[in-house]
């Protein structure tokens, strides 16, 4: 046992009994009697990771005990010092408490020693009698004498505090002469099988925790700074003091860490993010979203709206959202909107505790919401949350809180496929976001966290219950409304979409978006500005055509036939009316597809197109005077020309007036080949307004004379023929057709506006000469409508041009479908309206009228094109032609004489001469040789002329002039 060899027993010494039982050994001096008994120190400590191992026996004897000269005591440098409680002043029962022996003088109390870093010495060990002690004794003892239990201090007393002496080093005698320990010193493995400080009738036990202490956790230790046990730092205990001051200490560095973890790092964190984040304003939100597309009539009527994929939006001010359905809203979604700054702590918290309790509910603010709408990301993640943090806050601290909710409810989706209170307003109750009420405003801001439920009526019960309440609570509606309010009905779903579509035609929808892409402005553009398109249709007309068309086509037999109408304001070159047909039709499997768009597709014009062969020709200087021979069965080119329908011919003498009137098919193919030339004709098309390929759609074949006649290469639309004649309208003005008047945004800003459009000559750069020739147009076109079997609306001059192109036989059609035509026209116009009628069929296709007869541009086209005008002038003030000069030989001057001098001949490189010398010229044949025929008769050679169809026309039965190997075909 590791006694304090420091300290005496009490009137005896402990180990007198064995020596005594030695009688060559000197029992030596007693213990003081005056000393308090020495208190054991606490079992040794077992080392870290389980106890240690017994030591080895030493080779050597027992420690040599340090003389009384030493300085101090001397320890074996093996054995460990285990620390000793302080010394208690008791003195044993039926004793005063004694002094403090002398081996306490200048050390204090046996605390300070073991503060000072004094452990208690090994046990005691006996050395061999007759040993010399350290001074030269028997037994190692100062003066000779054996020291048995116990040392005699150092002279001078002992050493200063704090001072230790190194042990010497253990005396080397035969380990078999060792004196066995006492059984109260003994320590195996670390601690004592028996502590002698129990014999002791005046034992003061220790409490329990000293006793233990080298079993605790090291938080109940501190370094001992001189004393080392097998190289490391021994350990000495802390007082309960001690204890608790050091975990408190170590409580306020956990607080410390934690609130440098939880609060500054975040802090610094969010400040760094604050000024790294972009926030997008209300202002660049409101530019990214797409809204509806609206369409408006030329009376400034709603024709239709057009929503995007997204779902319909409608944009408003921060002046327009009503207070109440603020109120409502922030009822519903954040209380403290007003008066937060983007986000709310006590919300998050609530957030968390909901998520971690199984709860529902989020912590996001209104500013929150909106940022995650704005900026389309809704990952969860905390890095998005994190931003989203940073991102709200500083939007409330640039943006007005006006501006954020103005910008949350134009973009929040409230189901529907509405997005915005604007357009969630119309499609739930079918009115203006104005004049919405609290009970209203309440069942929208309840759908913004259920939107694709509108149809379960428990939850739009339950949620617009509970934003009443909160309305109430909040101090935003009364008790007393509250009370007498009920949950509003909401409209059919569909109704709204019934309503978007309006009366507004797909085709026309079409052309309209084409033309604004043409501008610059696609679909993309249009949606993100909310544009509103303000066309040129009237309603009045659009429905007029309709009619016109659709009663016309009525009753026909003939399950091949389809009608288009356009109709073009000359005044403006703004299309009125445009009717492609039916958008829809059934296919082969009886299933509804999108039908062809006729309005828009090309066809060949037949002899409608001669309106521009006369233009040519009179900007050339020549007049409706000029004569030529009309006899049917020319050969013009190397090609029999015959005449078509019911006026085959005008004689050999025919004026460009009167063959114009029964559209002579030999008059204007000899004009175009011999004097005009292709080309001329096609210029002259493009200057009064159609629009050839890539621009548009109509294709001018230059290659040969069959321009002339609309045939060959040569097709149009009707919408382009609608246009080119409006220029002969507007008195020789070029006024491009368009569907768009005026485009603004959704706020009403005006992007660009064709409304008061100026037009330019069309075919010369002088006005006056372009009125000049329009006029003298006119003049040749208003007898057609009579010789057409048609009439003018009442009180309205007008004029127009029939056109027929015939069907292109095969070998195994029966012989009447010769006779058949597979596209009609009828062009005309007023001073006001222009219009072009189209009845034909899809592709080459032999047609017949309701009889079975072949229909022409007078029987089916022509009397949709007069319902149409006269429907639609109707009420209209009457109107008539300007009067202009005629240009070259007035026609009203010319007396038709067989002997009448030819028109001089215009030669050109453009195109030589035909080959053949027989009734090639441009000269009046004689009536011996081409006598004048009044009937519409079949061609007298197989193969000759008729005129339009394909390029080169249709095969012939042999005998004709072929050009490309096959003739062409004739028109009416």
């Amino acid at each position: 046992m590791n006694d304090d060899r420091n300290r005496s027993w009490p009137s005896q010494e402990p180990d007198a009994p064995r020596r005594a039982r030695r009688p060559q050994e000197d029992p030596g001096p007693a213990w003081p009697a005056d000393d308090a008994p020495r208190r054991p120190a606490p079992p040794r400590r077992p080392p870290a990771g389980g106890p240690r191992p017994p030591r080895a026996p030493r080779a050597e004897a027992g420690p040599e005990w340090p003389s009384g000269d030493e300085g101090g005591p001397q320890w074996p440098a093996d054995e460990p010092r285990r620390p000793q409680r302080p010394p208690q002043n008791r003195a044993p029962q039926g004793r005063p408490p004694q002094g403090p022996g002398p081996q306490d003088r200048g050390s204090g109390t046996r605390a300070s020693q073991i503060l000072d870093g004094q452990g208690a010495p090994p046990p005691r060990r006996q050395p061999p009698a007759g040993r010399p002690g350290p001074n030269g004794g028997p037994n190692g003892g100062p003066n000779g004498n054996a020291t048995q239990g116990f040392r005699q201090p150092p002279p001078g007393g002992r050493p200063p505090q704090g001072r230790r002496v190194p042990p010497p080093p253990p005396p080397s005698y035969p380990e078999a002469e060792r004196e066995p320990d006492l059984i109260t010193h003994a320590a195996h493995n670390g601690y004592a099988p028996y502590d002698d400080r129990y014999d002791d009738d005046h034992y003061d036990p220790y409490d329990e925790e000293t006793r233990l202490a080298q079993y605790s956790d090291d938080a109940d230790f501190e370094d001992d700074p001189e004393g080392e046990e097998d190289g490391k730092k021994s350990k000495i205990p802390l007082s309960p003091m001690q204890r608790r001051k050091r975990r408190w200490k170590i409580v306020r560095r956990v607080l410390y860490a934690m609130f440098g973890l939880f609060v500054v790092v975040p802090a610094i964190a969010f400040v760094i993010t604050y000024f790294t984040v972009d926030v997008p304003s209300p202002q660049e939100v409101l530019a990214k979203q797409s809204q509806p597309i609206t369409f408006y009539y030329g009376d400034k009527s709603v024709m239709g709206r057009v929503v995007p994929e997204g779902g319909d939006r409608e944009l408003l001010q921060p002046n327009q959202v009503p207070e109440v359905v603020k109120h409502a809203v922030y009822a519903a979604e954040d209380a403290t909107f007003e008066t937060n700054s983007g986000f709310n702590v006590m919300a998050i918290l609530r957030s968390v505790f909901n998520q971690a309790t199984g709860g529902t509910g989020g912590g996001s603010t209104i500013s929150q919401q909106y940022i995650k709408q704005a900026t389309k990301n809704d990952a969860p993640t905390l890095t998005r949350k994190w931003t989203e943090l940073a991102k709200s806050f500083k939007l409330n601290n640039e943006t007005s809180k006006s501006d954020i909710i103005t910008g949350y409810l134009n973009i929040v989706f409230f189901g529907r496929g509405s997005n915005g209170i604007a357009a969630a307003s119309k499609a739930y109750f079918g009115k203006d976001v104005s004049q919405l009420n609290a009970s209203e405003a309440a069942l929208l801001a309840g759908m913004i966290q259920g939107p694709s439920r509108d149809r379960d009526t428990a939850y739009v019960q339950k949620r617009w219950s509970y934003v009443m309440d909160q309305m109430v609570a909040n101090h935003w509606l009364s008790p007393a409304d509250r009370k007498a309010a009920q949950l509003p009905t909401m409209i059919p779903r569909d109704s709204q979409k019934k309503e978007n579509a309006g009366t507004l035609d797909y085709f026309i929808q079409q052309r309209i978006l084409d033309e604004l892409k043409d501008k610059g402005y696609d679909e993309d553009k249009l949606y993100s500005t909310g544009a509103k398109i303000y066309t040129t249709i009237d309603p009045n007309a659009q429905k007029t055509a309709v009619q016109a068309v659709q009663d016309n086509m009525e009753g026909q037999t003939d399950e091949n036939l389809r009608g288009a109408l356009v109709a073009v304001d000359p005044r403006t070159g703004g299309v009125l009316a445009y009717y492609g047909g039916p958008t829809t039709v059934k296919n082969d499997a009886g299933k509804d597809v999108l039908a062809t768009d006729w309005a828009n597709t090309p066809q060949n014009p037949g002899s409608s197109m001669k309106a521009y062969d006369l233009t040519a020709w009179l900007k050339m200087g020549k007049g409706l005077g000029e004569t030529f021979d009309g006899t049917n069965n020319r050969e013009l080119g190397g090609r029999v020309v015959r005449n078509a329908g019911e006026s085959a011919s005008c004689g050999p003498q025919c004026t460009v007036k009167k063959a114009m009137e029964v559209s002579a098919n030999t008059v204007f193919y000899d004009m175009v080949l011999n004097w005009t030339k292709p080309a001329r004709v096609a210029e002259a098309a493009k200057e009064a307004g159609v629009i050839p390929a890539p621009k548009g759609k109509a294709k001018l074949g230059t290659s040969d004379a069959n321009i002339a006649l609309g045939g060959g290469a040569t097709s149009v639309t009707p919408e382009d023929m609608a246009a080119g004649y409006s220029s002969f309208a507007s008195g020789g003005l070029r006024r491009d057709q368009h569907f768009v008047a005026k485009l603004t945004n959704s706020q009403d800003e005006v992007i660009f506006d064709d409304t008061n459009g100026q037009g330019k000559p069309a075919f010369d750069d002088s006005a006056d000469k372009s009125k000049q020739i329009a006029g003298n147009v006119t003049d040749a076109l208003i007898p057609v409508i009579a010789e057409s079997h048609l009439k003018c609306p009442s009180g309205h001059e007008c004029a127009g041009k029939t056109g027929t192109q015939q069907y292109d036989p095969k070998d195994s059609d029966p012989s009447s479908y010769r006779d058949r035509n597979a596209q009609t026209w009828m062009v005309g116009y007023t001073p006001s309206v222009s219009a072009a009628v189209w009845v034909g069929g899809d592709g080459n296709k032999p047609l017949h009228d309701k009889n079975g007869k072949p229909i022409y541009g007078k029987t089916v086209a022509g009397p949709a094109w007069q319902d149409f005008l006269t429907n639609y002038l109707k009420d209209k003030p009457g109107e008539k032609f300007d009067k202009v000069q005629p240009i070259g030989k007035d026609a009203d001057e010319v007396v038709t004489s067989s002997k009448a001098p030819p028109p001089p001949r215009e030669t050109s490189s453009e195109q030589a001469p035909p080959p053949s010398t027989t009734s090639s010229s441009s000269a009046p044949p004689t009536s011996s040789s081409h006598p004048p025929s009044s009937t519409t008769t079949s061609p007298t050679k197989p193969g000759g002329i008729f005129g339009g169809g394909t390029e080169g026309g249709n095969p012939g039965s042999g005998g004709g002039p072929v050009v490309n190997g096959e003739p062409p075909r004739r028109t009416g």
